[in-house]
């Protein structure tokens, strides 16, 4: 006669560890499992996440991109070169063959608009990078080194910026002749310590982390400390002030091109365009609405854009702000 369950289990405590298992077997369901076999999310994919639901963020580099793209290509889509003259169709309103119209020479004003445009973002560009690359060397060796290399460069960026940044770019606009390299690279010699105070204070908070500790412990050099294990860390927020600078330098320099300490002809920017109009606002407004437009255009965007990597790459921001 067969044993029943009951007697199997009493007589059997392997057969009664079993019964137990079977009825405590969890049940997952299709997307549990699923979800237990996806890949870890990488710090990369989750700012993206972050950024992609940050509207304002993209709409900001959607418009970047819109502007960038119709600077490129619409000179080469416009019959009329940069510094071509027509004295028969000068002041002319917008139309289907000048659509900004043209200036006093007949210039057409939008070809040089956008040739001003990348101009200006050149500049831009050169300046934020180099700004950058010389505020993250001095702000990480200051916090990293601190002591007596944190008061010297303390002290360096104090005296930057007390320099009267007007009196130094007038005097080198005399002698540099409007070069947009040179004008870019004064910039960044002006405008470097702003990238330098964050990077020493990120650099501060991290440099007695554990794995920081850990390798100077392994007998890791300070170079290899520095570019390895702090510099990967200050990634975030330097990008963050990149795209930010970026908007301050094209104001300044369009502020300096149309006070004539920046840009000299036969190169042009948008600060220049202005400058160029300011004349003749009464009878055509349109000359320096439309330069100022993009300046402001290409401004905002870069600001929405570093407002979103903000968000993206600290999410921490989002929430002390809040």
């Amino acid at each position: 006669m067969a044993k029943s369950t009951f007697d199997q289990a009493n007589l059997d405590p392997e057969f009664a560890d079993a019964e137990r298992y079977e009825h405590h077997v969890p049940v997952f369901s299709a997307g549990e499992i699923e979800g237990l076999t996806e890949a870890p999310q990488t710090f990369g994919w989750l700012a993206w996440k972050r950024f992609r639901h940050h509207r304002m963020a993209i709409i900001g580099a959607i418009g970047l991109v819109l502007i960038l793209l119709l600077f490129i290509v619409g000179p080469m889509i416009s019959p009329y070169e940069f510094d071509q003259r027509n004295i028969a169709d000068r002041l002319q309103g917008p139309s289907s063959d000048h659509w900004f119209g043209t200036d006093e020479i007949g210039r057409d004003l939008f070809v040089r608009t956008a040739q001003g445009g990348l101009y200006s973002l050149r500049i831009g560009l050169i300046a934020a990078v180099l700004a950058t690359a010389i505020g993250t060397f001095l702000g990480a060796i200051a916090a990293y080194f601190a002591k007596a290399t944190d008061i010297l460069i303390s002290q360096v960026i104090n005296m930057v910026l007390i320099v009267p940044a007007l009196i130094v770019l007038s005097i080198f606009s005399k002698y540099s002749g409007g070069n947009a390299t040179s004008l870019a690279l004064v910039l960044s010699l002006l405008l470097w310590t702003r990238i330098a105070r964050v990077v020493r204070g990120v650099v501060l908070s991290i440099k007695e982390q554990e794995y920081i500790l850990a390798a100077r412990a392994a007998g890791a050099s300070h170079a290899r400390i520095i570019f390895r294990h702090v510099l990967p860390n200050v990634v975030g927020p330097v990008v963050v002030e990149v795209t930010l600078l970026l908007g301050t330098v094209i104001v300044l320099e369009s502020t300096l091109s149309f006070l004539g300490l920046g840009v000299q002809p036969p190169d042009a920017s948008l600060g220049t365009l202005v400058a160029d109009a300011k004349g003749n606002i009464d009878n055509d407004p349109i000359r320096v609405l439309t330069p100022g437009f993009f300046i402001v255009a290409i401004v905002l965007c870069v600001n929405f854009l570093g407002d979103g990597l903000r968000d993206a790459l600290d999410p921490r921001s989002k929430n002390e702000r809040g």
